[in-house]
């Protein structure tokens, strides 16, 4: 028998631990002095979860690649029918282009680019093109139907099986589109509905499906047809009869996922053009009615029922690397729970500080607090108190040179502080009075979404439309928003800023509504950004990073007035989502970035209020996606 140095021409080296693996190690082998056994760098399967949806929806059509995934349409927990599209960039989601009318149950595919949907529910034959910015009407597919399967591309498309008015309800109906007309082809062999599909029109694949037969029958249905550009052929059926499941893949190497049997099911079937095998990898949560899209080595499972809707996204992957997901874990808890609070904005996830904020419960008081606190990346330290007790006190810097300005208590103020890591000091004061948001350094501040009675003593709130900045000295005006707001997040430097998100001023268009609209700073004047995923306030301390790697967390959707759990990172040009929360907050403080952030106390469920109980007190620490790759220990089986 031929030895390994035969075969690859070099010897079985030992390790006293596991080298530094890279791609070139695949398919070697070594010894493992320590332990005492033989080692590779193999392929394996495994279904990892990855950021959620912004969206929480089952029923949608998916399309596109793990990199560059599409999900289409869709229903909500009420089951309203959606319009939403959202783009998954191998990381996390983002909102892409409106369909023209609300779809769920039907039919698509395509790339994130280039993708169709046809069909829908309530028996729909409306069908429309993707361009990866915005959806447009094609012909109508011939027959009107829901809860069917399609494969191919926008110009050569192929849609099949069908659920339609009448009796029978489960039908075999199978069309294709050349890009200008959908004609009528031969029908499946077994007339269903709720069925997965993958390949391309000339070379089709269809398998599981539902369709209501004898009460000695399955409901669910495990045939497996091909379909070779004129007709189909059954050929052997799945492992385990699904309904409602994702698929993915072509013809002869395909996966399918998830779905009834009729209960959920994590189950995953490999297809490799001749059989099925259940695979020894499942999903890490039950669920049906889910999109699909990828290939049979890299695939997504998208939303669904599990058992109510959900956002949840799982990725399927075979390769030599171990995917751990984006994740927040609980931290330590502060003394003084409270909202409203300011941050440092330059520290990190080890290195952080929150200072003021609201506090309660009614009816006694204050409400205003002057506490400020350290953490260290395990617990909360107390540090001195500010000098005057303020709560939204926006700022920024480190723990050894942090800045605030501003605030209300109760009234709004125009008073600074700077802290040397052992006291805060009073220093000048900002030339108008006002609550907004902060970052930047201690010697180069910016204050940006500022909301103040400057001009209405004792009226209604002002929005001056400007921003200050600050040089550790002195105070000077900066650019200017192009559309006035508060209540915004905001994150990066002097020279280059974000504003985020936030609450137009009452007598804009529309006024008071919440918006997504990001706009960056370069040190003297605003321009448009990319767009937040989710509308929403009280942001104030939640944003840090820089202008091209901000992680933006929770904040308040009003209504409900409830802090979300919903976070996301904006790369300079887009924003896509990424690991939520463990406890909803707003008002919360906030320091660290996308790699390594940090949350602290805030406001996390209930209407504006003093009211200590709807406080959280613990911090959360997020940690970035990692991808790394693995060694397997060699076994006889």
């Amino acid at each position: 028998m031929a030895t390994y140095e035969d075969i690859y021409g070099k010897r079985v080296k030992e390790f006293a631990t596991d080298p530094t693996l890279t791609s070139s190690y695949e398919g070697q082998v070594w010894y493992d002095k320590s332990t005492g056994v033989l080692k590779s760098v193999v392929s394996f399967a495994a279904w990892s979860s990855t950021s959620n949806m912004v969206n929480a929806l089952a029923r949608p059509q998916g399309a596109g690649t793990t990199s560059a995934g599409l999900s289409m349409g869709g229903q909500d927990g009420s089951d309203t029918k959606l319009t939403v599209t959202e783009e998954y960039n191998g990381t996390g989601w983002s909102l892409g282009g409106s369909m023209p009318a609300a779809k769920s149950d039907h039919a698509g595919a395509g790339t994130q680019t280039a993708a169709f949907a046809a069909g829908g529910s309530p028996y729909l034959n409306s069908a429309y093109n993707y361009n990866g910015t915005s959806w447009s009407g094609i012909p109508n597919i011939g027959t009107a139907r829901q809860k069917f399967a399609g494969c191919g591309t926008t110009t050569a498309s192929l849609v099949f099986g069908a659920q339609v008015p009448g009796s029978p309800p489960q039908g075999g109906q199978t069309e294709e589109y050349n890009g200008s007309s959908w004609s009528e082809q031969n029908d499946l062999g077994t007339a269903r509905a709720k069925l997965a599909g993958c390949g391309t029109q000339t070379a089709g694949l269809g398998f599981g499906g539902y369709q209501p037969s004898l009460p000695s029958n399955p409901k669910q249905k495990a045939q497996t047809e091909q379909y070779d550009g004129t007709s189909w052929s059954e050929v052997s059926d799945m492992i385990t009869a699904t309904s409602g499941g994702g698929g993915a893949g072509t013809q002869t190497a395909a996966i399918a996922f998830g779905g009834n049997t009729p209960s959920l099911t994590t189950a995953t079937q490999d297809w490799d053009g001749t059989s099925w095998t259940t695979s020894p990898v499942t999903l890490g949560t039950a669920a049906g009615n889910v999109g699909g899209a990828g290939t049979n080595t890299s695939a997504l499972s998208i939303a669904g029922y599990a058992p109510s809707v959900t956002s949840n996204v799982e990725e399927y992957n075979i390769s030599i690397n171990t995917i751990t997901a984006a994740a927040w874990a609980a931290g330590g808890s502060i003394s003084t729970v409270r909202t409203n609070v300011g941050s440092t904005s330059e520290g990190s996830q080890t290195a952080a500080m929150v200072w003021g904020g609201r506090t309660g419960p009614p009816p006694s008081g204050p409400f205003t607090s002057n506490k400020s606190d350290t953490y260290d990346g395990s617990s909360f330290s107390t540090a001195p108190n500010l000098n005057t007790a303020s709560r939204t006190r926006s700022g920024g810097g480190t723990t050894s040179a942090a800045w605030c300005a501003g605030g209300t208590s109760p009234t709004y103020i125009n008073s600074t502080e700077e802290f040397n890591g052992s006291s805060w000091t009073s220093v000048t004061n900002a030339p108008l009075v006002f609550f907004a948001s902060g970052t930047g350094a201690q010697t180069a501040g910016l204050i940006v979404g500022i909301n103040s009675d400057v001009d209405n003593p004792g009226g209604s709130d002002a929005y001056p439309g400007i921003s200050l900045e600050y040089d550790g000295t002195n105070w000077a005006t900066g650019g200017s928003p192009s559309a006035d707001r508060t209540s915004a997040g905001c994150s990066g430097t002097q020279t280059a800023g974000t504003l985020i998100s936030g609450q137009n001023a009452p007598g804009t268009s529309p006024g008071g509504s919440l918006v997504t609209t990001i706009e960056e700073y370069n040190g003297s004047s605003w321009t448009s950004g990319g767009a937040s995923v989710v509308a929403a306030k009280e942001l104030q301390a939640a944003c840090r990073g820089t202008q091209t790697a901000t992680l933006i967390t929770g904040g308040n959707i009003n209504p409900p007035a409830a802090g979300i759990t919903s976070c996301s990172i904006y790369d300079g040009t887009s924003t896509a989502t990424t690991a939520s929360m463990g406890t909803g907050r707003r008002g919360h403080g906030s320091d660290g970035g996308p790699s390594s952030g940090l949350v602290m106390t805030g406001q996390s469920s209930g209407p504006p209020a003093n009211n200590n109980p709807n406080y959280t007190a613990n911090a959360e620490e997020f940690t970035a996606a990692t991808t790394a790759i693995a060694s397997k220990t060699l076994t006889t089986s």
